[in-house]
């Protein structure tokens, strides 16, 4: 499916962390999801549909605000094959629907940093070039792998999520490697210690896992 849009339009009227959603149509007329997620400093598209789900783009990285246009410097963009895109203006004027939720526990961008196998931490360098991120923003999350040297796009997937007394879920809402993950509900246990977060269940494979993400130094 071609690219749609190189200037996107959505509502200034946001905080510092946000969710925007709004509804498009291809040429064949099929209904397209544009789901924003955005901090103070960081923001990633992505487009989808919901029925039958399909994948088709996510983009996102760094941005700068000047007036009504934000500028954003991609750290990845699963299209650039196809677009070469490294960057993309935003301009607003209202378009886009809040879709935030309550914002809760995990706000906020974790990079993978190492698991737990038998009892022993087997931590990674989050500063290296390859990077496997979480993107929560009120009760929603995405998560991306890539390389900030390469621009290679390694997979993506996200929806939205909750958190009750040490248990976070994660409802699928978009998988970039297999459509049919969309609509599987993942619980998991989580626990904070320091700046780490241990997340503790099983994969969308059904593999036990223990991570560890580490929250996210700016512009690192």
């Amino acid at each position: 499916m071609r690219e749609l849009f190189l200037v996107i339009i959505f509502n200034i009227n946001f905080g510092y962390a946000q969710v925007f959603s709004f509804i498009s149509q291809d040429e064949g007329g099929t209904l397209i999801t544009h789901r924003i997620l955005m901090d103070s400093e960081y923001l990633i598209e992505t487009q989808f549909v919901d029925d039958p789900p399909q994948f088709i783009l996510t983009r996102g990285g760094f941005y700068s605000k000047d007036g009504n246009t934000f500028t954003i410097n991609f750290e990845f963009n699963s299209n650039h094959t196809k677009d070469g895109l490294l960057n993309l203006q935003l301009v607003s004027n209202g378009n886009w629907e809040d879709f935030s939720k309550t914002p809760i526990d995990l706000n906020g961008k974790w990079l993978m940093a190492g698991r737990v196998r038998d009892n022993v931490e087997q931590r990674r360098d989050t500063s290296r070039p390859r990077k496997t991120m979480k993107f929560l923003v009120n009760g929603f999350f995405q998560w991306i792998a890539f390389n900030t040297e390469t621009f290679k796009f390694f997979g993506s997937g996200g929806g939205y999520y909750t958190t009750k007394e040490g248990k976070y879920t994660e409802h699928i809402e978009y998988f970039s490697r297999n459509n049919t993950s969309v609509g599987r509900v993942l619980p998991f246990e989580y626990s904070i210690s320091g700046s780490d977060w241990h997340h503790m269940g099983f994969s969308s494979k059904g593999t036990a896992i223990h991570e560890i993400w580490s929250w996210r130094v700016d512009n690192e």
